[in-house]
Formats: structure tokens, sequence, C-alpha cells
């Protein structure tokens, strides 16, 4: 027993100490804030990174910025999707259909908005300094988790590595936006950890959250659930069953709530149709591709996009080939990869879908924790500032939303 009297209390002597001066129970709370501070110091290096590599990519588009004559708060705070959450924190969602394409906001999930109108309401900041607050916080709680997660299958160099892979990716400025990859992937990062770690009711309900967020939010639900269900094959329990029925809940109330205010069954994926946005096998963006570089000469950004589509996928096979990977990682990676490559919608946000995940990037983070140390500065250098001017150049150069 960590706290509390000896379990032998014959050779105790009786406390002379008055009951009005006796310690209340607040030692349990300080011994969950040490496990805290301890587990903090211990994330630091890879939070250290982190934030390292993103103000690197911050500073950057600044400096850019402010030669082209933009202003950096309205690049981060408030365009393109951001302006969409905000508006939703404002006035809420469509209650109608509608033929137009591209204008129904109920697309978007609703956990990000939600959070932004709690804050409005309590705090004394415009709505986007709310949504950039929110996105920037969860990046570092995004950061955390997926160090928990490396440092949980390989160990602490591995969990650094793999959080600072990821700060690198050619489109991890919008970490630092007011969207919601930052806080999709803190839940799924969370989630997962919870289910290596075999606490079902907090992966269960970290995926609805996640559910709440973002469309792919069911990848992570299959991960917890899939898990979860072939656990009780091993034997029953009350946690497993729990956690599996609640992963899903979050992505089947918002669907289940779109299809009822639009009076029909199938009113979440009448939306999507209006985004362009059905899952085909993969045929649109095979098409896409080809459109691209046999037709057309494509745009820089553009051929970033095809890159980490395709690394994605030479990542997921060099993954499940190598065998580092438990089950819940591969079930939530697998998924997300196969929706944003299988679906027929718009092609240059889909290195942005796939930012939540993670684990593709283990088998280069165990590759690197391998090799020299001027390696690994070397690759992580060229990766920090390669994500740096890809950044500046996704706000400055190309003309759509990110």
């Amino acid at each position: 027993m960590p706290y509390g009297p000896p379990s032998d209390l014959s050779t105790t002597a009786p406390s002379r100490v008055p009951a009005s001066r006796r310690p209340r129970a607040t030692a349990p709370r300080a011994a969950a804030h040490r496990r805290a501070a301890r587990a903090l110091r211990y994330a630091a290096p890879a939070l250290l990174a982190y934030a390292a590599v993103r103000v690197l990519g911050l500073l950057v588009l600044a400096v850019w910025a402010r030669r082209e004559h933009r202003e950096l708060w309205h690049l981060l705070a408030e365009s393109w999707d951001c302006d969409w959450y905000l508006r939703i924190a404002a006035h809420g969602y469509a209650d109608t259909l509608g033929h137009a394409f591209d204008t129904n906001n109920l697309a978007f999930f609703p956990l990000f908005p939600l959070l932004i109108r709690a804050g409005d309401a309590l705090l004394p900041a415009p709505r986007g300094a709310v949504g950039l607050a929110l996105a920037v916080g969860c990046s570092f709680l995004a950061a955390w988790g997926i160090f928990k997660v490396g440092d949980r299958l390989h160990g602490r160099r591995a969990g650094v590595l793999l959080v600072t892979l990821w700060a690198c990716l050619p489109v991890a400025l919008v970490q630092w936006m007011g969207y919601t990859e930052s806080l999709f992937t803190a839940l799924a990062a969370w989630s997962l950890y919870a289910v290596l770690t075999g606490r079902w009711v907090w992966a269960g309900a970290l995926a609805a959250l996640a559910g709440l967020t973002r469309p792919t939010g069911i990848a992570v639900a299959a991960a917890v659930s899939v898990t979860a269900l072939l656990a009780l094959r091993r034997r029953f329990d009350a946690r497993a069953l729990t956690g599996a029925l609640l992963a899903p809940l979050g992505w089947l109330a918002y669907v289940g709530w779109v299809g009822a205010r639009l009076g029909r069954w199938d009113g979440y994926f009448a939306v999507q149709k209006l985004w362009h946005n059905e899952w085909d096998g993969g045929v649109g963006t095979l098409r896409w591709m080809k459109q691209l570089f046999l037709v057309e000469r494509p745009q820089l950004f553009l051929v970033m996009v095809t890159l980490v589509l395709l690394g994605a996928l030479v990542l997921y096979v060099l993954s499940v080939a190598g065998r580092e990977q438990p089950l819940p990682l591969l079930v939530f990676t697998g998924l997300l990869v196969a929706i944003v490559l299988g679906s027929s919608g718009v092609y240059f946000p889909r290195a942005r879908f796939l930012l939540p995940g993670f684990p593709l990037l283990l088998p280069v983070a165990l590759a690197l924790a391998r090799a020299r140390k001027r390696v690994t500065l070397a690759v992580l250098s060229t990766a920090a500032l390669t994500s740096a001017a890809f950044g500046g150049h996704m706000l400055l150069v190309w003309l759509g939303p990110p």
C-alpha cells in the first residue's frame, strides 16, 4: 500500500496528533501531481524537440508572410477551414441539405466548434484566438501521446524520434492552425495508448470523442473495438466490452444526428456527396494522379501530396511486414490510409488527412534510433527545414486550402 497507515498496527504507537491537525485526504492528490510531473519531465525531450521544429516553421512563415504583405494571424486562425469552424461555433449548423456543392457545413464534425464556442463564452478573446489556442495546446497533448506510444513500444529514444518526425511532416504547419488535426491526433494517440495499457474504458471514451472530431474517427473506433473484442475471446472483461461499445458512439451519434436533422437516413452521406466525397476504392485517386502527371504539369504542392500518399502506402506495408507494431496501430493506420486513398474527393488536402497517422512513422523512427547520431541529426535537420519551407509554400504560394 503506497499511502496510508502501516498494515500491521500492533507495533505502531497511537497517534498523538490532534484530529483537527492531521493531514486530510490530500496524499493521493499530491501523489498524482508528482506522478504527472515525473511523466512530464520524462517526456520533456520529445516536447522540446516538437516545439523547436514547429517554432522554426512558424518563424519561416512569419518572415515569408511579412515579405508577401500577408497577415500571419489571418493565415493561421481565420483562413479556409478555420473560418468554417468559427462560423459553426457562432451560428450553428445548416438544417437543410440544399443543392450547392461545397457549401453545407454539416460535413464538419462538431467537437472542435463546440470547444471554440465554450472557450468563447469563458474567455475574453476572439473566436479565432480560441480556435488557434485549442489547436496549439492540443498539438502538445498529441505530441505527448505520440511519445507515450513510441516509448511504450520501443523505448524513450524511439518515442522522441517519433514525435520529432511527426513535427517534421510536410504539412505539419496545420498543427498550429485553427484546424482539427491536432485535436484529433491527441485523441487518437491517447486512445491507442490506453489500448496498449489495457485501459479499455478510457480508450473507448477517447475514441468516441475522436469520432465527434473528424470522419476518420471511425478508424480510431475500429482500432479500439477490434482489439477489445479479440481480447474478449481470450477471457471476458466487462471493461473491454464497455470500451468496444463506447468507441464508435461518437461517430455514429453525429452521423445519426445529421440524418435526423435532414429527415433522411443517409443525410450525412448525401452531404458528403455535395463535397464530392465518396469511397470508390481508389479509382478517383488513380484518376487524379494520371491527370496530374500524364496530362498536365503538376504544381509543387500537388507533387508533395502525391509523394505523401505513396510514402504512406509504403510505410504501411513496412509496418505490417516488420511486425513491430501491435494490432490496434495497424488497424488505425490501415483504415486511415484506405479512407484517404480510397476517396473520390478532392486531392489537395489528402496529405493533411494523413497527418494523424503517426504510427506510419515508426519504421523511420526505429531506423533513426539505430543510426549514428550524426546521421540522425542530419536527417531530422533536413526534415525540419523542408517542413518549414513547405509550410510557407502551402499558405503563401499554393492558391487553395491546405
